[in-house]
């Protein structure tokens, strides 16, 4: 009834390109390649594809245009496209308007370059679409978890004195901010796989974590992820693997990572010594129907000073500013033109039964993948971040009251929604995906 086929293509920037939206160094060193690795499922039903791609961020137009293109290879509607990125640092951040926008202020390609764009979603659609012939039956679906230790941990940090900070960053230098506990964290990476009988044919493997180990001098790399994921295709050649980051705003490597490129190779070796537990310990069942469903999600824009549409339009146009801080505006206004057109961020869910996994939009706080996880504990949930990343971080409220903002760094505050407002959209959206009412503590399914 099901079939499934495995497609991969390079995505790697030139050099030169920018990364991170223009705020660090562009490229200028191929460390490793970077790759979209993804899976086309098909049956009764429209297909459903399933994409991870080795970018920090795609985002408003660009976003869609991934969507676009790639339904249309695959032969179905824009909606049953998941596109989620990694979020490397020192990768590609992707916004046709904002780079549009900058564009007519004479910082051609400060953001990115679209001509590269279109070239690497037209290569991730031509191996999508050569996939196709040699999709192969889909029998069963395998769930697998373990814990992965000394990875994860939160940028929240309270002092013995009870300060509470957001201080603890991917990099930390100071022994001192990595001795704190490691916070709000989800332990476990998961693995939902699908089988062809006993042979297994494809892995797709989740874990919250931002994957970087240092970031900044153009090195372009897939990071400590990347490499537990290659690990695990060479372990296993016959079955593609495909590796999402989950709910990750808030989480960082930041307690076991003190930004010496040693730690890459580490970090690696537990996230991969993760994926190897987390498939050794799965257990499979008949895949009896896919159901999918993609939920609006009409997040709150922020307006206070500096992130109305005005002010960010006026600050796009100001040559005195720094071109990073521009940059960070034309991502804000590129969002604003497409909510005032009407357009809506989306949670698409599919759901295979025992498992369901959903895709939430740019940097959400992994409390809401927890919160997914506690609406249904008698199901396998699969909560991946990064998909339209247009909104940047998505705080909880306790973290927005706990004062949650990146103002103390040089480039403008990475966070476009309404910090006070997400919880009350993000949260219906999830209860709606995973069939239940209520709130935390006190779900209820609703048959």
């Amino acid at each position: 009834m099901y079939r499934l086929a495995t497609f991969s293509a390079d995505v790697t920037p030139p050099l030169g390109h920018g990364l991170l939206a223009g705020v660090i160094e562009p490229a200028r060193e191929i460390v490793d390649p970077l790759f979209a690795h993804g899976v086309v499922l098909t049956g009764p039903e429209s297909p459903v594809v399933i994409v991870g791609v080795d970018w920090c961020e795609i985002r408003n137009d660009a976003h869609d245009r991934w969507r676009h293109v790639l339904a249309e290879a695959a032969g179905t509607s824009l909606d049953r496209v998941i596109v989620s990125t990694l979020h490397q640092h020192d990768t590609p951040v992707m916004d046709l308007e904002a780079q549009r926008l900058l564009d007519a202020q004479g910082l051609g390609r400060l953001l990115c370059d679209l001509e590269f764009h279109e070239q690497a979603v037209a290569g991730v659609a031509d191996a999508l679409r050569a996939s196709l012939p040699d999709a192969r039956p889909v029998t069963h679906i395998g769930t697998g978890q373990a814990r992965v230790d000394a990875v994860a941990s939160n940028r929240r940090v309270e002092t013995p004195d009870g300060h509470v900070s957001f201080d603890r960053s991917a990099v930390v230098p100071d022994p001192e901010l990595r001795a704190l506990p490691e916070g709000l964290i989800d332990p476990w990476l998961k693995t939902l796989s699908f089988w062809d009988g006993d042979e297994p044919i494809a892995a797709i493997s989740c874990f919250a974590v931002h994957p970087i180990t240092n970031y900044g001098q153009g090195l372009v790399s897939s990071d400590y992820v990347g490499l537990a994921r290659q690990r695990m295709q060479q372990d296993h050649p016959s079955v593609a693997q495909v590796y999402l980051t989950g709910c990750a705003g808030d989480v960082v490597a930041g307690k076991f990572n003190d930004g010496n490129l040693v730690n890459r190779a580490v970090l690696a070796e537990r996230v991969y010594e993760g994926m190897q537990a987390a498939w050794k310990g799965t257990e499979r069942v008949e895949l009896e129907q896919v159901k999918f469903q993609s939920l609006p999600l009409d997040l709150p824009l922020r307006s206070s000073p500096g992130f109305s549409r005005e002010d960010q339009e006026r600050e796009v146009a100001d040559s005195s500013l720094p071109n990073k801080t521009r940059a960070v505006s034309a991502m804000g206004v590129s969002w604003w033109k497409r909510y005032d057109g009407g357009e809506r961020l989306d949670i698409p869910v599919v759901d295979f039964g025992p498992a369901r996994l959903l895709l939430c939009p740019g940097e959400t706080f992994v409390q809401y993948q927890l919160w997914a996880q506690q609406m249904r504990p008698d199901l396998f949930v699969v909560a991946v971040g990064y998909g339209d990343s247009a909104p940047g971080y998505i705080p909880t409220k306790k973290a927005s009251d706990e004062g949650f903002d990146l103002r103390r760094r040089s480039i403008k505050t990475w966070m476009w929604a309404d910090p006070d407002r997400a919880e009350s959209a993000m949260l219906p959206a999830l209860a709606q995906a995973m069939d239940v009412q209520g709130e935390p503590g006190n779900w209820r399914r609703v048959e």
